[in-house]
């Protein structure tokens, strides 16, 4: 089931300075009617409805704003807030649901269905392939990628620090993996919903630790929870983790306009390249993967990983060139991995159970 949430963007005051209210299709009809009659044609913002997507949604509506005075005039954009299924079946990991198409589904068929005119993405959550009719052209200025380590009382800073048989908190197979090739007594327990409600479960006492992407407790302001951020050494992070990407409709020249202004090349550059790495391998939510792209002296620097998820096995590899060739630097470096891992290696992966991937329950 699908909940749509209309929320007019207020041109003055704080960014959560207006309060979502249920949109009914009377409503949703008479705001298609006032735009027909050519008053206003406001820019939709589709966009899920957790702090984290919607800080992301708040934050893609101040650039558009400042790219597009237009767009300041009161009505000229509109967040619409959407319940996907990933958000809201939360006892249950990833990997049992389906995959990470569950946080984009409902926003591709609002998109598609004329309900919103762009959708705005944590990037890690979508899919390589996207639905026919629709396309990415924009990824905002990515933030810091790296996991950041939380303990529970931040007398620990690392994972290396952690007493054998302590419990860490995440829904990720790729932290998992590589949690359990450095300490394999570590237990890994299913750890899924928003950032408050994870941080909010560490201080239950649920776990001893968890990792969060730093991209989004900076974004929400929640950095200070950190213990400490790990470096790529420590941890690689996950494929486009940290970049923000919008979606519109391959045919809709307005919202084009916006988005190609809006598009920061580096970024863009970068998530392409580990993207086409994930494709090549063609990455699901068995696979612990790993993907990484940065652009050092004007060349793009990759590195990517993929592991069993108990860490007993793990290829890696490492390439650069130029920032042109991202795209086929990434897909060469997914093959050679794939080609090193072998058949067996992903014919293990689709065969596993989550019970046997995950084998805890979930907290």
């Amino acid at each position: 089931m699908k909940v749509i949430i209309a929320i007019t963007a207020l041109i003055s005051g704080s960014t959560y300075s207006f309060s979502p209210s249920r949109c009914s299709p009377s409503r949703m009809q008479e705001t298609v009617l006032f735009m027909a009659n050519g008053e206003v044609k406001p820019l939709r913002i589709g966009t899920r409805g957790s702090p984290l997507a919607l800080a992301q949604a708040y934050e893609t509506r101040r650039r558009l704003q400042e790219e597009f005075p237009e767009l300041k005039e009161d009505g000229a954009l509109e967040i619409c807030v959407m319940k996907t299924q990933g958000d809201m079946i939360l006892d249950k990991s990833l990997m049992e649901l389906g995959g990470k198409g569950l946080f984009t589904k409902e926003l591709d068929t609002a998109l598609l269905g004329d309900e919103v005119d762009i959708c705005v993405h944590s990037m890690k959550d979508v899919p390589t392939w996207l639905p026919d009719g629709t396309i990415l052209p924009c990824n905002l200025p990515r933030e810091d990628t790296n996991d950041a380590f939380i303990h529970k009382d931040g007398s620990v800073n690392s994972i290396e620090e952690l007493p054998d048989n302590s419990v860490i908190g995440t829904a990720s197979l790729r932290r998992q993996s590589q949690i359990m090739a450095k300490n394999p007594t570590l237990k890994c327990v299913n750890f899924r919903g928003n950032v408050q409600t994870r941080l909010r479960k560490l201080d239950d006492g649920v776990v001893d630790a968890t990792l969060l992407a730093i991209a989004g407790l900076k974004r929400m302001g929640l950095e200070d929870c950190a213990t400490s951020v790990l470096d790529w050494n420590e941890m690689l992070p996950a494929v486009a983790q940290g970049a923000i990407g919008i979606q519109c409709r391959s045919d809709d020249e307005s919202s084009l306009k916006y988005l190609t202004a809006l598009n920061h090349p580096n970024t863009k550059a970068c998530v392409d390249c580990e993207r086409a790495f994930l494709e090549a391998l063609d990455g699901n939510c068995k696979t612990p993967i790993a993907g990484q792209a940065r652009i050092v002296e004007g060349r793009i620097k990759f590195r990517g990983l993929i592991a069993m998820p108990d860490g007993s096995e793990k290829f890696e590899t490492e390439s650069e060139g130029e920032i042109e060739d991202g795209k086929e630097i990434g897909r060469k470096a997914g093959e050679k991995l794939k080609g090193e891992a072998g058949d067996k290696f992903f014919e293990m992966m689709i065969k596993m159970s989550p019970q046997q991937v995950i084998g805890q329950l979930t907290k």
